[in-house]
């Protein structure tokens, strides 16, 4: 074992969480975390409550890994991080309003301005591809380009993310804007955000994630601290 035990425990524990909150089911999710010179990612086919830190495995961008068999979606998650070095983790789920849209091959338009939060004025849906398949990663990647998150076609969802809790919050706020648009298609297609105020929400959402206001600094004279100029 690695000195790296502490955050093979904490891999687990954001499963586990994945799992309690309802995003998941089973073991049909995997996670996988930048580490070193590679990454780790979770086992195939065991259960995450009965995973301890020596299950979690140890892959190097060239395919090749050590101790157990890696999760069956290792590819994309090796072709994510090698081509994404602006994130460190990658969470895959099957939750169900997701999944919902992604069996109609349903992308998440601008119906609500959340969806801003994958980074695009929409949350897209890759092509259907056999798992664990080198076409499922060359789709994903595709529908992934621009965005940190998609759905996956008569599969699940995709969130990325800088640390495994940005990654599972975005997982969870696919799930919801999926629930909600759901809900919201039997009182017909809703109506959709313009480009440009989806350009002006995801402005905002940037600067926001810089510890600023939703508005830009000398915007307006309310929000500031007392006692500032």
């Amino acid at each position: 074992m690695t000195d790296d035990t502490a955050l093979r425990q904490r891999m687990i524990d954001t499963c586990l969480r994945m799992n309690s909150s309802g995003l998941n089911q089973g073991t049909s999710g995997n996670l996988s975390v930048r580490s070193g010179a590679g990454f780790l990612i979770t086992p195939s086919s065991l259960p995450y409550e009965d995973m301890t830190p020596e299950d979690i495995v140890e892959m190097g961008f060239d395919g090749t890994y050590a101790g157990r068999r890696p999760s069956s979606e290792w590819r994309f998650h090796r072709d994510i991080l090698k081509n994404r070095p602006d994130v460190d983790v990658v969470l895959h789920c099957h939750s169900v309003y997701a999944t919902t849209l992604a069996c109609h091959h349903r992308p998440i338009p601008a119906f609500h301005y959340m969806v801003g939060i994958a980074g695009g004025t929409t949350i897209r849906c890759a092509d259907y591809a056999t798992f664990g398949t080198q076409a499922l990663s060359d789709a994903a990647l595709r529908a992934l380009e621009g965005r940190t998150a998609c759905l996956l076609g008569q599969h699940g969802q995709i969130a990325l993310g800088r640390t495994m809790e940005k990654a599972l919050w975005l997982a969870t706020e696919v799930e919801t804007l999926s629930r909600i648009y759901v809900q919201a298609l039997p009182l017909g297609e809703p109506p959709v955000l313009d480009d440009a105020e989806m350009a002006r929400v995801i402005a905002q959402m940037e600067r926001m994630s810089y510890g600023l206001g939703p508005e830009a600094e000398g915007s307006n004279d309310v929000a500031r601290p007392r006692g500032s100029a």
